[in-house]
């Protein structure tokens, strides 16, 4: 081998290759010697390990092999699979880095059925929406979740459609305040208001008004939600007026009741966590859309429509938003939670609590814990678009304050009036 490499370097070395020998002075080398180097540089240039692979996904390790025996007793040769890259790990279907951000910072008194809806609600795209009848500014829109096939999302129809649980009502800029709603009732483990949260719109389907920029809510659509066939009284699940609701918190209140089948499930408990719930947040219109319980300003629609007047003849007041779900009766289902932010502390609406003798007791512990505002932070800061649009943790404090000043003042109508307290059944 050597011979004959050395030979053919001998061979192909011309004269010119021959001449920087010359030049420098040193004699060229002997034709042994060259061949000599040109067999180890041929030897090196073999055992040269292969050049680097430049790939933009990481190098998976080779599949390794265990023997796995056979029901004979013989053993085969199985290869395992390999774990995913980061890539596919971060394009598996309907996961996605932000959803596992959710879960991950997720307080624990939001359920995984919580989280899934509120990413629904957050991300879903748009795929048909329909107007509510009577409820000009809302709309309920159909949502394709991620990992969803095209075909598996119908278009809506006015009737019949969103049984699956994948649509929402986007409501006004102005009713933000449901989303805050809905966490204050998870921190508080009432757990009776539908999720929410705040989103900017961009989807070509909706009306221009919806897609300029201001986030607005949306809430999930229940389609388990009982409602009255009278189409001037289907936000009820029952038809309840003010009389028959304090006849009801009465201790034999559900034996007067008898005759109206879907209110006369609802335990007095029920009746309490709403009476707590609406008080923080000064929601009216479940318990006194007239206004009865305080002196409202000319401006307040209850004036407007003429409804206070009709405070002077308590039996003709009726509830309204009072709504269960079929598969539960006896359980009520919190909507339209937007409230009363800025209504004043001197005008507190105590009539909310008119009839109330209990409270759940693990509500009343955490108002009395002082971390009622921290714990609406955490919360609040898991819904990105209302917390950016909100300033933050600074421009919700003094939100969060009202909230607790007004926990304060209901801790105290505790006290004064030695209500007491009921453990939450599991």
């Amino acid at each position: 081998l050597q011979h004959h490499s050395t030979v053919h370097h001998s061979t192909f070395l011309s004269p010119q290759a021959q001449r920087p020998w010359r030049r420098t002075a040193l004699k060229p080398p002997a034709p042994g010697a060259a061949g000599a180097l040109l067999a180890l540089a041929l030897l090196a240039l073999i055992h040269l390990p292969p050049a680097p692979h430049h790939s933009l996904l990481p190098a998976s390790s080779p599949p390794r092999e265990v023997a796995v025996p056979l029901s004979g007793g013989q053993a085969s040769r199985r290869r395992l699979p390999v774990l995913p890259t980061h890539l596919q790990q971060e394009q598996a279907p309907g996961r996605s880095r932000r959803r596992r951000g959710l879960e991950r910072d997720a307080p624990p008194w939001l359920s995984a059925d919580d989280l899934q809806k509120m990413w629904l609600l957050s991300s879903g795209q748009v795929v048909s929406k329909t107007r509510v009848p009577a409820h000009g500014q809302i709309l309920r829109v159909r949502l394709r979740a991620e990992g969803d096939a095209e075909g598996d999302v119908l278009a809506a129809s006015p009737e019949g459609d969103c049984q699956d649980g994948r649509c929402g009502l986007i409501k006004r800029p102005g009713d933000l305040y449901e989303v805050l709603a809905f966490h204050l009732d998870r921190v508080l483990g009432l757990n009776r208001s539908l999720p929410a949260v705040a989103r900017r719109f961009a989807s070509r389907l909706l009306p221009y008004s919806y897609t300029d920029g201001a986030p607005r809510p949306i809430i999930w659509w229940d389609p388990d939600l009982q409602h009255l066939e009278d189409a001037n009284n289907d936000q009820n699940s029952c038809a309840l007026g003010w009389l028959q609701y304090q006849e009801m918190l009465q201790p034999h209140g559900p034996m007067l009741a008898a005759r109206d089948a879907p209110c006369s499930s609802i335990p007095p408990s029920e009746w309490s966590r709403l009476a707590l719930f609406d008080f923080l947040l000064q929601v009216l219109d479940r318990l006194d859309r007239y206004c009865c319980g305080f002196q409202p300003d000319p401006s307040e629609p209850c004036v407007e429509e003429m409804l206070h007047e009709k405070c002077r003849n308590p039996a003709e007041l009726v509830l309204v938003h009072i709504l269960v779900r079929r598969s539960a009766p006896s359980r009520l289902v919190f909507i339209d939670n937007a409230g009363r932010p800025q209504h004043p502390e001197e005008k507190l609406n105590f009539r909310l609590l008119q009839g109330i003798d209990s409270f759940p007791a693990a509500a009343v512990a955490t108002l009395r814990s002082g971390r009622l505002q921290s714990l609406l932070l955490r919360s609040l800061r898991l819904d990105r678009q209302l917390w950016e649009s909100q300033g933050g943790a600074a421009g919700l404090r003094a939100l969060l304050r009202t909230i607790d000043r007004r926990a304060q003042i209901l801790l105290q109508h505790i006290r004064q009036h030695n209500l007491t307290v009921f453990e939450d059944s599991p």
